[in-house]
């Protein structure tokens, strides 16, 4: 039997991660670096693109940087059809998103065209494109980063809910179509994060304290966790696990 550790190597694999500037798409980039995976970094700010790739190559790993605006379908093909010129991608991890927030009668209909285009299709087009060359090779691994307000109701989160909704719906589509062939589509529903977003959606007492009070934890989840569960979902350790939406929220949606 190999040593645990080797089944949660991501050493001679290459994961693209989206949303990868800031937040956890950032620290997942530096964990799956830390497990030995060679990273490709996808997000639209080049300047902190580079931070995140300077990280990555201090743990001596290589970094592609590639600035793509995921609402733009054909920006999204020209970045995989030119990438896949010289790269194998063996992980997908669907990190990018946006939460525009708003009560329902005063949600506008461009903000739920920019929540559907950035959430659903975007990771729906990058899976499209990149998955022929994990079924060639019988091994790849998508995870998407959905979110517990895909499982739950949540106030002010009608169009962000609906689109992680549908993004829980996909995956579980996906993995109906390419298990056979060795891949595995997941997805990981974290609560709150405390990301930079998180904060400033989060931040105030009176937002967060219901919401704590329903959590068993009695807390919000830190960035480095759901990079964790990321790296077991990109690991030969979960080659069993496909087609699930894992929630990591401290228990909220278990009482």
């Amino acid at each position: 039997m190999s040593h645990w550790v080797d089944r949660f190597s991501l050493t001679g694999r290459t994961a693209l991660v989206t949303g990868a500037s800031r937040g956890v798409g950032a620290e997942i980039c530096r964990v799956f670096a830390d497990a030995g995976a060679d990273i490709v970094a996808v997000a639209r700010d080049t300047e902190e693109l580079e931070k995140v790739a300077s990280e990555v190559r201090e743990a001596g790993r290589q970094c592609q940087v590639q600035p793509c605006d995921l609402s733009d379908p054909i920006a999204i093909e020209m970045l995989c059809t030119g990438l896949l010129e010289h790269t194998k991608v063996d992980i997908l991890v669907n990190n990018a998103g946006v939460a525009l927030i708003a009560p329902a009668l005063e949600a506008s209909l461009a903000d739920w065209d920019t929540t559907m285009a950035i959430n659903v299709r975007a990771p729906f087009q990058l899976a499209q494109l990149l998955a022929p060359g994990m079924i060639d090779r019988r091994w790849g691994k998508i995870v998407n980063i959905s979110s517990q307000a895909g499982v739950i109701g949540l106030e002010d989160h009608t169009a962000y809910s609906s689109s992680k909704a549908a993004m829980n719906s996909m995956t579980r589509a996906l993995m109906s179509e390419w298990a056979r062939f060795n891949v595995q589509v997941n997805a990981i529903c974290p609560t709150v994060i405390l990301t930079d977003m998180g904060r400033k959606i989060w931040g105030a007492q009176e937002k967060s304290a219901p919401m704590l009070a329903k959590t068993p934890s009695g807390r919000f989840g830190e960035q480095v966790e759901v990079a964790d569960m990321a790296l077991y979902l990109a690991s030969d350790a979960s080659a069993l696990v496909n087609g699930e939406t894992l929630l990591l929220d401290g228990g909220f949606s278990a009482v």
